[in-house]
């Protein structure tokens, strides 16, 4: 059976040495490691667990890049039938963030573009995230996002999905939004916006599926069908150690398949 990651990264030691990153590694039980997976690990990591193709990320901060575009081009290249690219753009530079988008998007490897409230401090309604919200509808590309709390010990606020990513849904009906990270402990809320706006998606990344919380695996078989993605968050969490516990989570064949490849392939038009 196929299966996608749509949340991963090949970290570079820039952002290993950020200090979010040691509070991150002791919430996933890794205290003391330095992440920073070559191409070669990476494409290992998916062919123990299956994954034929992964997403991976750029990352951009208010401190500077941290994954930058061109980077991420470059690992596409290593194996250009097994990456996709998700870019980032600078927030404090509009028109930059916007001509970078167009050149991108016109590079159909890069399907989307990620960027993280919490790096920014700045919810999703910010003012800052308009003209990035434009430039995807423009594009025909997904915005990909976090909801929910935070693993690194930063404000947990900016990815609460009422009032901050409903405002967002509302101002741009035309934007496919893919919120990372489950959203716990707001699963309510992101129900709400599922049911509410059919433009909205949901990734499992940065759990291991055994470790889901009850309501949001309710969503799943429930009016969340077909609107859920598997993600890992790698190299936090390993592809194999995410999928531990799918037959747990009672799937049908044909729920199992969206979830792990066919909802991917819609939104990201893979």
């Amino acid at each position: 059976m196929s299966t996608i990651d749509v949340w991963a990264q090949i970290t570079t030691l820039r952002m290993a040495s950020e200090p979010w990153m040691e509070t991150l590694l002791r919430w996933t039980g890794r205290a003391g490691d330095t992440l920073v997976p070559t191409v070669e690990t990476t494409l290992a990591a998916m062919d123990e667990a299956g994954v034929e193709i992964s997403l991976l990320s750029a990352w951009h901060g208010p401190a500077g890049v941290l994954i930058s575009n061109d980077e991420v081009s470059k690992q596409i290249d290593t194996a250009p039938d097994r990456f996709r690219g998700l870019m980032s753009v600078d927030l404090n530079k509009p028109m930059e963030a916007v001509h970078e988008i167009r050149r991108l998007s016109a590079d159909d490897r890069f399907v989307g573009v990620r960027l993280v409230p919490w790096l920014w401090d700045l919810p999703p309604n910010d003012r800052r995230y308009y003209p990035i919200y434009a430039a995807c509808v423009d594009a025909g590309i997904p915005f990909c996002t976090q909801v929910g709390h935070t693993g690194p010990l930063k404000r947990s606020e900016t990815g609460r999905l009422i009032p901050y990513l409903e405002d967002v849904l509302l101002d741009f009906p035309e934007l496919v939004v893919v919120g990372g990270h489950v959203g716990f402990p707001w699963i309510n809320e992101l129900v709400s916006l599922a049911v509410k706006f059919p433009n909205f998606y949901v990734d499992t990344s940065a759990y291991a599926l055994h470790r889901l919380p009850p309501d949001f695996v309710s969503f799943m078989k429930g009016v969340g069908r077909g609107r859920v993605m598997f993600g890992t968050n790698w190299p936090m969490l390993s592809p194999a150690r995410c999928l531990k516990g799918l037959e747990g989570l009672g799937l049908n064949e044909q729920a199992q398949n969206r979830f792990l490849s066919g909802t991917a392939r819609k939104v990201f038009k893979l």
